[in-house]
């Protein structure tokens, strides 16, 4: 078995004694370095990611390979990448670029494993008469449509 697959198959069973957390990269790198970034429904701890860490290390022979090992929760910076993430982050502000470059920001109301929606608000120009009215706007997006999303942190 070579070294990716066996990495691959470590992390994945350390994944799966805690079905909260889900993978979101792996990469392994120049000289061994293994990259390690998973999220979880109610986020990651400290120990979970000590606890896959050491699952890996322990687990492959630095006689055989040298190896360098690094497991993180992805940040809150981090684009998000998979449906599960869109789910857990219902109720919170996105930011959102599709493939057209459109930019949308609004409130993530809805999320499934194959889309979502964003809701916000927007002044308009009355449809008769001088002045504008703050209406709701709603737009529903395919996972496949987006080239970005991040979560707006908000203080």
């Amino acid at each position: 078995m070579d070294f990716k697959t066996q990495v691959t198959e470590l992390v994945t069973a350390a994944l799966n004694e805690n079905e909260s957390l889900f993978l979101i990269d792996l990469h392994i790198g120049v000289n061994h370095a293994i990259r390690v970034i998973v999220d979880g429904d109610q986020g990651v701890s400290l120990q979970e990611c000590m606890r896959i860490s050491r699952a890996v290390e322990h687990n492959l022979d630095r006689e055989t390979q040298d190896f360098s090992i690094e497991v993180t929760s992805a940040g809150v910076g981090e684009p998000l990448s998979q449906p599960r993430q869109y789910i857990k982050n219902i109720g919170r502000k996105l930011e959102v670029t599709n493939l057209e470059g459109h930019l949308f920001s609004g409130t993530l109301e809805t999320a499934d494993q194959h889309q979502f929606t964003l809701q916000w608000k927007q002044r308009e120009s009355k449809p008769v008469g001088k002045g504008k009215v703050t209406v709701s706007k709603t737009q529903q997006l395919t996972y496949d449509q987006v080239s970005k999303a991040k979560i707006i942190v908000q203080f």
